[in-house]
Formats: C-alpha cells, structure tokens, sequence
C-alpha cells in the first residue's frame, strides 16, 4: 500500500529536499494545496499548523510533530482519532548548553567583568562555584535526565520533580508536585522542563515562586503556561537578587507591552534553547516510518489523554 504525505511546517523546503534524498519506499510526497490535506494519511507538521485543519484530514492515520511540544494538539474537541508522534531524544544537549551557559555566566559574575573592563577596573568580586549547590528539575524526562547528568560534572546536587516520585538515574532525589514548597525553599536553581498538562498549568504561581531563596535563579524551558508570568514579574520585582531565564511564553512572541521585558533581573530568548533541526527530525520521521511500514509501535508516541 502506497502512503501519502503532506508537509505542513516553516521549512517545508528543506524537509522535501531530505524525503526526497531518503527514497522512503511507498511514499509519495503531496504538493501543499489545499485538495491535498484530504488525500494525505501521513502529515510531518508542526503542531500549531496543523491543528486548525484536522477537521479537513479525512484519510489521516498518523501524525509526525516536528516538535517536542504538542499541546496545541491537545485542545478540547480536537479529533484523537489518529497515532501523534513527537520529537524526543535530541534535545537534551541543547537545553543543557543554554541552561549551563547563562548559570555559569552568573555565577561567575561575566556581566561584571564586561563593565569592568569597559571601565579598566582591577576589583576581584566574590567567587561563586556550582559545586555543591542544588538544581531542581521539574520534570524527569530525557531532557531533564541529560541536564541532571551535566549538572553532576559540576558537583550539584539534583532533585527532581515527576508525577509519580519514581527514582531516576541521575537523580539524588526525586518527588511529585506535593513536594514543590519544600524543595523550592532550600534550592538555588530550578529549570522547569515539564509538559503542558492540567495538572501543570500555572503550577509555579504566587505563592510557590514567593518560597525562592532570595538570590535563586529560575528558568523556564519547557511550557509557558506552567508558569504565571504575571505573578514572576511582581517577584523579580520584590527580589532583585533573584534572576529568571525565560525561553518558552504562554503566548509568543512574548507582547511588547507586558512588564517582564523592563526586568533587569529577567532575561528573554524568542524560543531558541532547543530547536528542531530538520536532519535530526528526518532521523525519527525514518525510523518511524519503518516501524510503520511494519505495522510496529511508533517510537515516541503521544498519549491523548495524558498529553505528553
């Protein structure tokens, strides 16, 4: 049986360039017009493009997202009447890059150096290790699993947060969200990279984000929405020595007129700690679609009703 596929992402090109040198058996590649979103039972697409024209799909068996991130799939009356697949497994690297380049850069105070070598001031400031300090991931996935994994070359010490409290490898302690007040109290970094769900939306609100030590360091890389920006403006205000690194936003782009872009404790990137580089997507999108082809379990697969 042959199988149709529709693209349906911001780089369309360069993913027909790699189908097309993968010589996929069986597959034919579909044009973007619109008579095409019916005839295709394959789509590899972006969650938010592809949302809005599920409806239309009425030959669609599985869905290939190119993101990690698939809640816009996930919304009330949305069909779930097909096999989603995400992207997983590539991004722990990245995030670890971009988490460990701006805590090392404030531990090590590189802003203050800058000025003063603009200002050709000799003062040593106070030095600052990773050592022995502790990291609190929410979220214990193969993200989190790689960060952990860097964070113990540096000597930390990691906590972890999931739905169940299950042990993980790399982990010195792992616990649910029940737990949250306490380890927050007694951490000095936390990196959300937790899924959108209903249980984690809006979870680090007022009053957990006011149970930060006074000089703690938060980033958010995983969802925007488990996060109340509103409520994390008012705290950076009361606490200038807390400093938020903010990656992923509720909505995006993030509004020019919201508070946070005037925080100077609070540093903003457009998405771009761990983007999905086409070659690596086309990678899973290929072994996927073997597993397919054989009609085996697909790697990756998303559950409709947890969301992730």
């Amino acid at each position: 049986m042959d199988h149709k596929l529709l693209l349906l992402t911001r780089d369309n090109e360069q993913y027909r360039h790699l189908i097309l040198n993968s010589a996929l058996p069986g597959l034919t590649l579909l044009g973007d017009e619109p008579h095409n979103i019916k005839q295709a039972d394959i789509w590899l697409a972006e969650p938010g493009l592809a949302a809005p024209l599920l409806g239309h799909a009425t030959e669609l068996q599985w869905l290939q997202s190119t993101f990690a991130g698939v809640e816009s799939l996930m919304r009330p009356r949305l069909r779930q009447d097909y096999l989603l697949t995400n992207i997983k497994g590539i991004f722990g690297p990245l995030m670890s890059e971009y988490l460990f380049g701006y805590l090392l850069a404030h531990q090590r105070q590189h802003a203050k150096y800058r000025q003063q070598q603009q200002d050709r001031v000799w003062q040593p400031g106070n030095f600052k290790t990773l050592q022995g300090r502790h990291l609190l991931l929410l979220g214990t996935g193969s993200i989190a699993r790689h960060i952990a994994i860097t964070a113990k070359h540096f000597g930390m010490q990691v906590r972890g947060i999931n739905r169940t409290g299950q042990a993980v490898d790399g982990f010195d302690r792992v616990m649910t969200l029940t737990a949250l007040p306490e380890l927050l109290a007694q951490t000095d970094a936390i990196a959300n990279v937790l899924p959108s769900t209903p249980q984690t939306r809006h979870i680090l609100d007022e009053t957990l984000l006011s149970l930060m030590k006074p000089d703690a360091m938060l980033f958010n890389l995983g969802r925007g929405d488990v996060l109340d920006l509103t409520a994390l403006t008012t705290q950076l205000q009361r606490h200038p020595q807390q400093l938020a690194v903010l990656d992923v936003f509720n909505q995006e782009p993030l509004p020019t007129d919201h508070a946070i872009w005037q925080q100077s404790n609070a540093i903003i990137t457009p998405h771009i700690a761990a983007p999905s580089f086409p070659e690596q997507v086309m990678e899973i999108f290929c072994h996927n679609y073997k597993r397919f082809l054989e009609g085996q379990s697909l790697a990756h697969q998303v559950c409709f009703q947890q969301g992730y």
